[in-house]
């Protein structure tokens, strides 16, 4: 469990952002929250779980490098005469793909250290306490 200011000092970001990035990958479900003089942030599934794609979704929303894909909606008045158009859609799906193999612990400098912070306490082990924004 570790709370947003907690957060904000160890990253050096900005408590406004730390709060704003936090909230996001909460309501994606990738992070759960608790209320309370102990509350703070842990992750709501296993770090191995969760990949490069899914933080990036919850924060940008869909992943796409372009509009000119084959299954989404064109927003581009040169696709009827374009000839890289059919090409994205593959490319999209290919990169999607790679983010989607990508796992946090991959990612973490310090995995054991960084993670375990916000794993879930057991119920037997006291919770540090901090204060939830």
């Amino acid at each position: 469990m570790m709370a947003a200011p907690t957060l904000a000092d160890e990253t050096v970001v900005p408590l406004p952002t730390v709060s704003k990035v936090l909230k996001q990958l909460s309501r994606a479900g990738l992070l759960a929250s608790s209320r309370g003089v102990n509350g703070g942030y842990s992750l709501a599934r296993a770090p191995e779980e969760i990949s490069v794609a899914d933080i990036i979704g919850a924060i940008e929303g869909p992943l796409s490098l372009t509009a000119c894909v084959d299954d989404g909606e064109t927003i581009c008045e040169h696709t009827s005469i374009c000839g890289m158009s059919g090409n994205w859609d593959r490319v999209n799906r290919k990169v999607l793909a790679v983010l989607e193999s990508i796992k946090l612990t991959e990612m973490a400098p310090k995995p054991m250290d960084f993670l375990s912070d916000f794993s879930r306490k057991p119920e037997s082990e006291p919770a540090k306490p901090e204060l939830m924004l």
